[in-house]
């Protein structure tokens, strides 16, 4: 139960005394909510993880980033929270339909190997560019998927029993018309969710949105587990509900995960959690906007993506990308450009800059000021950093200010931000370094194994790589390296 210790790490240094008010915009109500959570002192909060086949792009990375803002929103408030992001490693499909192929079958057939191998390499890319990006991986749970085969099919008979699903050949579907409330996230009508149901044509469908609960397996499939109606693998939505439920409890406070998602998956998983228990599955959601590159949305599919490797592969510090991220609200689209990046980049290595002045003249003793108090209500009205990094700049450079409140301050700001502001890293350089030769040449043995498919010294090469400092990143065109400045 090593996880748990980890889990509650964060809350161990949670202040005793009655938090603070914290709003939030509930996407269930369209309105901003005072925060009252399930539990005393206690935020249980659920966040919709990658599915991985592949490398996640920066726009994958903003739930994490959101996510962690609430989290230390709460905690800077006087909350413990609890936290959770999923790892999907089965049961999604591409384009997000009902039927077809499953996105971890197609990455483990594009590089020849297992659907665990595949899963497991890409959840670790995942999980390292949140630690990249000053996200405490150690403080949250990652639990996959595939852990909890069982407590989904759980979940899935349940629903049956009590009159909510149905078997056709293709599997067990969630039947819509049951649940009174479909759709009630957002305010959905009916025409839009049947609309946007991302389903095609399943012979014996009750309804356009129903939706597949254990999927009957076809012959070529990799991943297949035993159940209550034979041989198959679980939906995609289902996967959250019984995770939830398993580690957070039938109720819990928060649940975030990019806008794409509140229409159909969220919608799907508040019925099958609400139906199941008859009680209230969430209490607050919270949805961020897009990361949009040139007006569009950042996707693979539209081959417009940029990864974080590509971030410090020109010199930046990781951390210039939650820089920019924190200039726009989180529901609010933001438009990524290597230009807008360089313009964070620096006003990221000024604010280190002057936090280290300020470090040097108060000797790191803080003194409360008002614009100690301005920040924290801008950051608990809704999470407004664009508000809250102006007050954090204007304070900085006024002399109406002490460097003890400056500091002060300082201190705050960095417990919000994430920015290491009290401890600035050291500049990661202006322009790509070249990687020695004899990592070069380590890579390319990295790669023989993998193609005699030797994992095992496939893996052995890439901990002496990142032990000088290097993480390789495997792309469809080939593996690269890139240098690690966290």
């Amino acid at each position: 139960m090593q996880w748990l210790s980890r889990l509650f790490h964060r809350a161990a240094s949670a202040p005793q005394s009655a938090p603070a008010i914290v709003l939030f915009t509930n996407t269930l109500t369209h309105k901003k909510e005072t925060f009252v959570p399930l539990r005393s002192g206690t935020a249980l909060m659920y966040t919709c993880g990658p599915t991985v086949y592949g490398q996640q792009h920066i726009g994958n990375l903003r739930p994490g980033f959101v996510a962690d803002l609430i989290a230390r929103t709460l905690e800077g408030a006087g909350y413990r929270v609890k936290r959770v992001i999923n790892i999907t490693d089965v049961g999604h499909m591409v384009g997000d339909t009902e039927e077809g192929e499953d996105k971890i079958a197609l990455g483990a057939a594009r590089e020849q190997r297992t659907p665990e191998e595949i899963s497991a390499h890409y959840a670790k890319l995942f999980i390292d560019d949140l630690a990249d990006l000053n996200i405490d991986t150690k403080s949250i749970h990652f639990p996959r998927a595939t852990e909890y085969i069982k407590e989904q099919i759980a979940l899935a008979k349940t629903l049956e029993d009590k009159g909510y699903a149905y078997r056709i050949k293709e599997g067990l579907y969630f039947d819509v018309s049951k649940f009174p409330g479909y759709g009630k996230l957002g305010g959905i009508s009916e025409a839009k969710l049947e609309a946007g149901a991302r389903v095609g044509l399943v012979r014996g469908k009750h309804n356009a949105a129903d939706f597949v609960l254990w999927r009957a397996a076809k012959p070529n499939d990799l991943q297949q587990w035993d159940s209550p109606w034979g041989r198959g693998n679980p939906g995609w939505h289902i996967e959250c509900s019984a995770m939830s439920r398993s580690l957070l409890g039938t109720e819990i406070d928060i649940h975030t995960g990019g806008e794409d998602l509140a229409m159909i998956h969220h919608n799907d998983e508040i019925a099958q959690s609400e139906a199941a228990s008859s009680r209230p599955f969430v209490r607050y959601w919270l949805h961020n906007a897009f990361l949009t590159m040139a007006g569009e949305k950042v996707s693979k599919s539209l081959g417009n993506v940029v990864y974080m490797s590509d971030i410090t592969a020109k010199g930046y510090h990781p951390l210039a990308l939650r820089y920019l991220f924190l200039q726009a609200h989180y529901r609010t689209p933001l438009s990524f450009s290597w230009e807008s990046l360089s313009s964070a980049a620096a006003a990221l290595d000024r604010l280190w800059k002057i936090s280290a002045a300020v470090a040097e003249e108060s000797d790191k003793k803080g003194q409360l000021s008002t614009a100690n108090a301005h920040f924290l209500a801008a950051m608990r009205d809704d999470l407004n950093t664009p508000q809250a990094l102006g007050i954090l700049w204007e304070a900085l450079k006024s002399e109406d200010y002490t460097p003890e409140e400056k500091w002060a301050l300082i201190e705050t700001a960095d417990a919000h931000l994430g920015l290491m502001l009290t401890e600035p890293p050291q500049r990661a350089p202006s322009a790509l370094e070249a990687v020695p030769k004899e990592l070069e040449a380590l890579l390319e043995k990295r790669e023989a194994a993998r193609v005699a498919r030797d994992f095992t010294e496939a893996d052995r090469i890439r901990d002496e790589i990142a032990a000088q400092g290097y993480r390789i990143e495997d792309r469809p065109t080939g593996a690269v390296l890139t240098k690690t400045t966290l």
